[in-house]
């Protein structure tokens, strides 16, 4: 099968010429991994360019709902799941002053569980299998200088070794802190930043069972979840609203002292007194939505385009998506041959917005919806308190308000189809 889709890459290349001008993605995360597989495979002209030498930055997103395990399969790439480090969450459980008030099981009526992903492993696994295409180049370690533009039209890229590359199109999927975005001169409506997280990775304990629950544990103005990482680590993440926790001197005491008698113990122990660093990794939370995603010649997409809240780890999920819909587009304009290529691209990059847009607006007021909720009870001594006390009643409601509400979160608001 693989043979097959490679003589069919090679005629490809042979029909519009190898001195084509190549498509180059900027930024290989998840978006820009599988967008350049993808388009590699259906014989477009294709070099990715990554900043970074290797894909072990210190904090990637691992959780991948069914969307984003879905999409994977319509890509053909859901062995690499299995091939790479990961964990399943079992259960998502809740617990208010020290009070376990709901648990639901997963997975919550959909044939695929939440899964936790080494994201390195599975994006290194990606851009080897896209390395096997002959029309496909990586870049790495190189970031990307300045934009070509010609005629009012982005017509090619400066890298940082000096090279520059002609490009029939330039796709920012380079994060949320993009700098094809501000190159481009397109712009972000970045919303108020709800939250930032302290992240910790602690060693794994007896104490966790391996179902695997996501606890999520909220104490006086202390907010934090708690679950195994694909890679078998303890995983913790610490809400803050503002920078004090840099003040924060004894970390292990300040969990401890923020959870339940049985899990106080675990954050005293010697080893994760030592595996605590003094700084931790702090993830600072951007959301927002460019207005426009595109201009003749460049596009965003991923959280270049729409930084996700970390909530319900969307941003992953939404970016498999993206490129599914920005193949469909893209191949179906490449493949055209009744009017100019530039006339086509151009068309196709609005008609990709116009197919995201909604989704990701409705995913993201899911978020801030999850998260206002959220802080109520941060703020409220008072609310907290009522609903442990009063959580054999309320408890059952306020499940299949959450259960509700995670629906749209885990499947998506519309039908993502690979279609070429």
């Amino acid at each position: 099968m693989r043979m097959m889709v490679l003589k069919t890459v090679l005629n490809s290349i042979r029909d519009v010429g190898m001195n084509t001008k190549p498509i180059a993605i900027v930024g290989a995360g998840p978006t820009g991994a599988t967008l350049g597989l993808l388009l590699a495979e259906r014989g477009l002209p294709v070099v990715v360019i990554e900043a970074s030498r290797n894909f072990r930055r210190v904090f990637r997103g691992e959780g991948l709902m069914p969307s984003g395990l879905e999409a994977l399969g319509q890509m053909g790439l859901s062995e690499l799941v299995n091939q790479v480090p990961n964990q399943t969450i079992g259960s998502w459980e809740f617990v208010i002053e020290g009070r376990s008030i709901f648990s639901v099981d997963e997975p919550m009526g959909n044939n695929l569980p939440c899964t936790l992903v080494a994201q390195p492993q599975l994006l290194e696994a990606v851009i080897d299998r896209a390395k096997a295409f002959p029309n496909f180049r990586f870049i790495s370690g190189e970031t990307v200088q300045s934009l070509i533009t010609e005629n009012d039209r982005i017509s090619g890229c400066s890298l940082s070794n000096g090279e520059t590359i002609q490009t029939a199109l330039v796709i920012g999927c380079d994060g949320r802190s993009s700098s094809i975005r501000k190159l481009s001169g397109l712009t972000l409506n970045e919303e108020a930043k709800p939250f930032n997280v302290v992240w910790f990775k602690l060693p794994d304990t007896d104490l966790i069972p391996q179902s695997n629950p996501f606890t999520i544990f909220v104490k006086g103005e202390a907010v934090f979840s708690l679950f195994r990482s694909s890679e078998g680590l303890i995983q913790v993440g610490w809400s803050v609203q503002n920078e004090d926790w840099k003040s924060v001197t004894d970390w292990s005491e300040t969990l401890a002292e923020a959870s339940p008698p049985w899990l106080a113990d675990y954050f005293r122990t010697q080893n994760v007194v030592e595996a605590i660093p003094n700084r931790p990794l702090c993830l600072t939370v951007t959301v927002g939505h460019a207005p426009e995603w595109s201009k003749q010649g460049c596009l965003l997409l991923g959280d270049a385009a729409h930084p996700m809240s970390p909530i319900r780890a969307q941003g992953i999920n939404m970016a498999l998506r993206d490129a599914i819909v920005a193949t469909n587009y893209l191949v179906e304009a490449w493949r055209s041959a009744d009017q100019s290529l530039i006339t086509i691209f151009d068309r196709a990059l609005l008609q990709i917005q116009a197919d995201r847009d909604p989704e990701i607006h409705q995913i993201q007021s899911l978020q801030a919806q999850e998260a206002a909720d959220g802080m109520k009870l941060h703020r409220s001594a008072a609310l907290r308190n009522l609903v442990k006390t009063l959580a054999p009643i309320v408890g059952i409601g306020l499940r299949e308000k959450w259960k509700l509400r995670q629906r749209k979160l885990r499947s998506g608001t519309t039908i993502v189809r690979l279609k070429v």
